[in-house]
């Protein structure tokens, strides 16, 4: 695993409590960085989350908010860049699939106007908007953006098909946030594939066997080797933006 030296550098980590995005600050953290922590304000994990972070050294600050609100996302960001002072890195990684179990593509009739909207309100706008009130900050510090896409949005099937229409719409978003915000600030997307994480779908072991077998490295994916990428878009590659980097082991091939 590559090590950076990221003292003096901050970053802000969108569903930070748990998954991926828990990773992504803890490795980050334990790089230099100060991170600003976001999680739902009624979240039990989130205070917790950044007390440990904190015991173990890492600098870390709450920044409670929801993403899927105009107002409180834009009041969020703009908390947590005044705490850490200034912004190299903005991790949108919030999301959720809505539902709790894997909703097939031929069972459109469970895909409500209230699921699909909750979906475009976080896992969509919640992008877009993190990106619009963290640009002035991110422009300032010639920083970057990393957001959490998925295989989903790559044409496979995910949790549910409205959960992979807003994974598409991140793909675009990252390509047009890239166009929108450059030279200043590039902006990549990662697409992990299956990933074991506490996200909110159960997987059946018959399922989780499956994405283990047709992978091509025969396991599957780590939140570390998400955030390993994560870390490398934020910190390394100074000449790639407007990507999406596929993490998932081999399993879309």
């Amino acid at each position: 695993m590559i090590s950076y030296d990221l003292a003096g550098k901050t970053a802000l980590v969108t569903g930070g409590a748990s998954g991926i995005g828990l990773s992504t600050a803890t490795m980050l953290g334990r790089n230099g960085a100060t991170v600003a922590v976001n999680f739902l304000a009624d979240d039990v994990r989130g205070a917790d989350t950044v007390a440990r972070l904190k015991a173990d050294g890492i600098k870390a600050v709450a920044a409670p908010g929801n993403v899927g609100d105009a107002a409180d996302c834009a009041r969020m960001v703009g908390k947590a860049t005044d705490d850490l002072g200034r912004l190299d890195l903005l991790v949108s990684n919030a999301g959720t699939p809505g539902t709790t179990r894997k909703i097939e593509p031929r069972e459109i009739e469970l895909i409500t106007e209230d699921l699909f909207n909750t979906l475009l309100q976080v896992n969509l706008l919640g992008v877009f908007r993190c990106a619009k009130a963290a640009a002035p900050a991110l422009k300032a510090a010639r920083g970057a953006i990393v957001n959490t896409a998925s295989i989903a949005g790559l044409g496979r099937a995910g949790s549910s098909l409205a959960y992979s229409a807003t994974k598409a719409g991140v793909v675009s978003l990252t390509q047009n946030l890239a166009r929108a915000l450059a030279p200043d600030v590039r902006v990549n997307a990662v697409a992990p594939g299956a990933v074991d994480s506490t996200w909110m779908v159960e997987w059946t072991d018959q399922q989780r066997k499956a994405s283990i077998d047709n992978a091509l490295l025969k396991r599957r994916c780590m939140t570390d080797d998400i955030a390993e990428v994560i870390v490398f878009l934020g910190f390394g590659a100074a000449m790639v933006t407007g990507q999406t980097i596929v993490v998932d082991g081999g399993l879309t091939l």
